[in-house]
């Protein structure tokens, strides 16, 4: 039976124009729109009975706000109703460029000065990984973040690890020191012996070509451990 009074699907346009998030955009700036706000303009048009704001409001409370946007995968964002591959792509893609916009500009570039400084910019991710990643913390002199780049996706062992792999893209950057972190999906952090001989081959090599590895951390389920801490390969 068809419903007789079916409820409307909102778009941007139907809002009255002091409240569009387009035009707030346009007359006062970005930064004046809630998170919600500019995630509607991605959307550009909400589901039956919510307005695209509505729906940003939803998908920063289902996922606890841009960070865990940023963390859920394309296919997480698609279960979400109003959701489809198109508009989650968009989503992924303007917070993956806010996050390299950081990246590149050296002023605002954050400075890793402990292992907790590293741990922060990849913990909250990097737990949420259903399988072994290893990725490299690219560092200019001062220990400014260049790039975190993503090497390995799979087991990480003494004997699939290509060190120079690790070093490649150091080199292209000219980086003068990296930090190598991989995760545990067991949620343990705790190094295995393939762990330490992987941090021992990867310390030699940057020795050798004048790249500092300052850390190899491993990161679990809410916790994390520094290698370089716990004299571990780096002796």
């Amino acid at each position: 039976m068809t419903d007789a009074n079916p409820k409307p699907t909102y778009r941007i346009a139907d809002l009255h124009e002091s409240d569009r998030p387009r035009e707030r955009l346009a007359n006062l700036g970005a930064q004046a729109l809630t998170n919600a706000e500019l995630i509607a303009i991605l959307l550009r048009v909400g589901a039956v009975g919510e307005s695209a704001v509505d729906v940003g409001q939803r998908l920063l409370k289902k996922f606890g706000g841009i960070g865990g946007l940023h963390r859920a995968s394309v296919k997480e964002l698609m279960k979400q109703h109003a959701v489809g591959e198109a508009k989650a792509a968009q989503i992924k893609a303007a917070i993956e460029l806010g996050r390299r916009l950081t990246l590149e500009m050296p002023a605002e570039r954050p400075s890793v000065n402990s292992p907790a400084d590293a741990a922060a910019l990849v913990q909250y991710e990097m737990s949420a990984l259903e399988r072994e990643h290893l990725r490299v913390i690219l560092l200019d002199r001062r220990n400014r973040v260049l790039e975190i780049v993503e090497v390995y996706k799979g087991s990480v062992n003494s004997s699939q690890v290509r060190v120079g792999e690790l070093f490649k893209d150091a080199i292209r950057a000219n980086a003068s020191a990296i930090i190598v972190v991989h995760n545990h999906p067991s949620g343990d952090p705790t190094p295995s012996p393939d762990d330490v001989a992987v941090t021992r081959a990867i310390v030699q090599a940057g020795k050798l070509l004048d790249v500092e590895v300052l850390d190899h951390m491993i990161v679990g389920q809410g916790k994390w451990v520094s290698l370089k801490e716990r004299g571990l390969g780096f002796i």
